[in-house]
């Protein structure tokens, strides 16, 4: 085999085509893949456009063997290895001649299409230049051809979308000289290896021998051996009494994140993970001749790793301030602060900074998480920003000064007060971070009261609860009627408050308090030992009013917990955060789906007017035309903003494939709601249908509240059909766990793991108060077999050829639902698709044995 380093563009180019095998795994990239790359070019277009000289990216290796040649055909290559990154380069090169057609920059868009994406001359098959296997094919052609169906459903056009979201982002930001600078990037600083076999290789034979080689060598392990490789007459010594004990403490993953740390916190804030063992090594050779200097290196290691645990585990910490200060950010999860953390205790074992100057730093870290998730900032750079930390803060001052100062800096976008109270009352924060932050944020106010019986947070089994609640009856929508403004309907102004901060507090009782009114829930938040549940109770009533009154009682409180950035009076950014969202999810949205004004205004805090005159008067918001009235229809007032377009939104959107009815209403299974944008935005939408496990007696006891709420809320004919059908996949080998929320829900739940490696898959979650089954593609994508699209595909095709059941192809990723009341009218039908999804799980596990 022969292998060469050369850049993507010359990879690529030529008349050649790269052609995955089908006995390939489909394209499985996803966000967080997607956004690593994206990051790696991210920082080359900073180094480049700054003036620099970037040095080029190794991105990996491409293996590739000689196919089948035709007369006056292209030169075939089948990728043996290295289709998800070549894929992924090519889906971004389709988002960037796009973006360059959507900013008028035609020429670049021609060059991009002609040099990267096609074989010119060539037609049908030979047209394209890479040709993924069958079940991505139509997917990414679409893309390279700017069909209709481009970014539709699955991972293929999921990447496109976010490479044009991302694209379209950083122009805003940057404007088209940075677009360019991406393009430079893209064909000449990602550096591949390229491997290319003989002719009369066996390809599946080297396929294997890629896929199947064991358990490799960590980069701890890859350092270690090589450290110990230049210590002939210290290293048995030096192993045993530094770095097994070191190894021993932190285990195998611990010391790999170690190792890396050290890196980082010595001023290699580029370093990454995969990579240390060659950037440790650098560091090192200068010292191969020197064994007493090396076992000096392992020394410091060592002593740092006791300082890693004390961040691991917070109770080792013998400061009582920088206990609670490491407590804190442990809580909130994550690693991302881990580098700055190190490098400050670093400083106090160095007698540089005194134990409570690091936590009021660490104060000021977990101020600059908290206000940026309230404030739903994004968090793309947020690892570049605490990994460039250690060399940037300023040394002539404290380091609770200096770490303040360098938060505050420009374009580090730390809310200030301004914009904490304006995220409370609008932002819908049910939506924001992740569970784990939410919970911490709601619990962080709670002790704010300095209670003298404050609650055991540790035993008490708290989970976030709607006052006003997510789907309530039809009574507190009245209620609400009183209070609308604009020709806003209830429902409007129920989804704009019911998310935000204002309306959420921490409950033990969330089964109890459930739907009810006001009147019950008062009793129960009454006799709650926890001081904001109190509070709600002494109101008289829970509207708009009493709602936007707390919230800016908890901004106030949530001021005095979490710091300001200097000069406070500054907002995040000159434009409202929330049109950056906007865009965002725009650009999100699968071909061939649509949107409304109301959708939009709930996921970002909005009157559905405001976002209408913001798209109006916006020039250049991709996606705009999917965004119509709430009965489907096209606004009399959208008008383009640029003269030359002719057609209609609703003429676009039917080329994608959404049907309009007589009347002109869009297709409402192709409809994508506010929770479902959240969900394309990758926020964590906390819903039962992502199975939370119950310990065994809350499971009975929530199996107990699913029966009655099923007996109280549908009819008797529904209930003994949803019961038939539970026994039914009970006596395939299923069972059944319940969720935690106000309205319970049930899971049929298939174990085809093993029992220390459980492998659970759920088809549905079933709802009983609301009436609705809920199709959990959302995570069935992320495991085996229907990681597969074409086998989710043919899941909801089963589906659709049910009578009342009609789910858009455009949802593969989401969670789309029907009504229940199909259980009773086609029991039959619902049962055989039960009994297929049954089936295709046992066939996979017995491919798996």
């Amino acid at each position: 085999m022969r292998a060469q380093e050369i850049t993507f563009l010359k990879l690529v180019q030529g008349e050649k085509q790269f052609q995955v095998p089908l006995y390939q795994r489909t394209y499985s990239w996803e966000r967080p893949q997607l956004q690593q790359l994206w990051d790696d070019v991210s920082e080359l277009v900073e180094e480049h456009t700054g003036g620099r000289a970037p040095a080029a990216h190794f991105l990996g290796s491409v293996v590739l063997a000689p196919g089948h040649i035709q007369a006056g055909g292209v030169q075939r290559w089948l990728v043996v290895d290295g289709q998800q990154r070549l894929t992924t380069l090519m889906l971004a090169f389709t988002a960037l001649r796009d973006h360059y057609k959507t900013t008028g920059a035609e020429r670049a868009a021609d060059r991009v299409h002609r040099q990267i994406l096609v074989n010119e001359f060539h037609e049908e098959l030979d047209h394209y230049r890479l040709l993924p296997t069958q079940a991505d094919r139509e997917g990414y052609t679409a893309c390279v051809e700017s069909s209709p169906k481009a970014g539709g459903a699955g991972n293929i056009g999921t990447a496109y979308r976010f490479f044009l979201g991302a694209l379209a982002q950083g122009a805003d930001e940057h404007g088209a000289d940075w677009v360019v600078a991406v393009e430079t990037v893209l064909k000449d600083l990602l550096s591949i290896v390229e491997i290319t076999a003989q002719d009369g290789d066996n390809v599946y034979r080297i396929f294997e021998s890629i896929n199947n080689t064991g358990v490799g060598l960590s980069q701890s392990d890859l350092l270690r051996n090589y450290v110990f490789s230049l210590l002939p007459k210290r290293g048995e010594r030096v192993y045993r009494e530094l770095w097994l004990p070191m190894q021993q403490e932190l285990g195998p993953k611990n010391l790999e994140l170690l190792v890396w740390l050290d890196l980082v916190v010595r001023g290699h804030g580029k370093a990454k993970q995969s990579e240390i063992y060659r950037e440790q090594q650098k560091r090192l050779d200068g010292l191969k001749n020197d064994e007493e200097a090396l076992q000096r290196e392992i020394q410091l290691l060592a002593e740092r790793g006791k300082r890693l645990r004390r961040i691991l585990n917070p109770e080792l910490e013998s400061s009582g301030a920088l206990r609670n200060a490491l407590e804190r950010l442990g809580a909130w999860g994550g690693q991302t602060h881990y580098p700055l953390a190190l490098h400050l205790l670093d400083l106090v074992e160095a007698e540089r900074a005194t134990a409570e100057e690091a936590a009021e730093a660490l104060g000021y870290v977990e101020s600059y998480l908290v206000r940026r998730m309230i404030c739903q900032v994004p968090t793309n750079n947020l690892n570049r920003i605490f990994m460039d930390a250690p060399r940037e803060l300023e040394t002539d001052r404290s380091p609770a000064e200096a770490v303040r100062r360098l938060l505050s800096g420009p374009r580090r976008k730390w809310p200030s007060d301004e914009d904490l109270r304006a995220a409370i009352r609008t932002k819908p924060f049910y939506w924001s971070g992740r569970s784990t932050q939410r919970f911490h944020v709601l619990r962080r106010l709670e002790e704010s009261h300095a209670a003298s019986e404050p609650v055991d947070f540790e035993k008490a089994a708290l989970t976030i609860e709607h006052v006003l609640p997510q789907r309530p009856p039809q009574a507190w929508f009245d209620l609400l009627a009183e209070e609308t403004e604009d020709g806003q309907s209830p429902k409007e102004l129920h989804d704009l408050l019911v998310h935000t901060l204002g309306n959420l507090t921490l409950s033990g009782e969330n089964s109890k308090l459930s739907n009810h009114p006001f009147e019950r829930k008062q009793q129960l938040l009454d006799a709650s030992a926890l001081r904001m549940n109190q509070e709600i109770a002494a109101a008289e009533g829970w509207g708009k009013a009493e709602i936007l009154a707390r919230a800016d009682r908890l901004a106030e409180r949530a001021i005095g917990l979490w710091p300001s950035p200097l000069g406070a009076v500054k907002t995040v950014g000159d434009e409202w955060p929330g049109w950056a969202d906007l865009r965002a999810a725009l650009v999100a949205m699968p071909s061939g789906t649509w949107t409304t004004y109301g959708d939009i205004g709930e996921l970002i805090g909005l009157h559905a007017i405001g976002v209408g005159n913001h798209l109006a008067t916006k020039p250049g918001v991709v996606g705009a035309y999917r965004v119509l009235n709430s009965d489907g229809r096209v606004s009399p007032g959208f008008r383009w903003l640029d003269d030359e377009r002719t057609e209609t939104p609703q003429e676009i959107l039917e080329q994608e494939g959404v049907p309009f009815d007589e009347a002109g209403r869009a297709h409402r299974p192709c409809r994508l709601t506010a929770p479902e944008l959240a969900t394309l935005l990758g926020r964590d939408i906390s819903a039962d249908s992502q199975h939370d496990p119950l310990p065994d007696p809350e499971n009975a006891v929530a199996a107990e509240r699913f029966r009655s709420q099923l007996e109280e809320n549908q009819s008797p004919i529904l209930k003994a059909h949803v019961q038939a059908a539970m026994y039914f996949w009970q006596q395939q080998g299923g069972h059944f766990e319940y969720g935690r929320s106000e309205e319970t829900s049930c899971f049929p739940m298939l174990d085809t793991g093993t029992a220390s490696q459980p492998h659970l898959l759920w088809p549905l979650a079933i709802y009983p108060v609301s009436g609705t089954a809920e199709v959990v593609f959302q995570y069935l994508k992320d495991r085996s077999p229907f990681d597969d699209t074409e086998v989710r595909r043919e899941l909801l095709r089963r589906l659709n050829e049910i009578d009342g059941i009609e789910l858009s192809e455009a949802k593969l990723d989401l969670r789309p639902s029907f009504p229940l009341q199909v259980f009773a009218d086609h029991p039959e039908e619902i049962r055989a698709v039960l009994e297929w999804f049954i089936h295709t799980a046992a066939l996979e596990l017995a491919q798996r044995a």
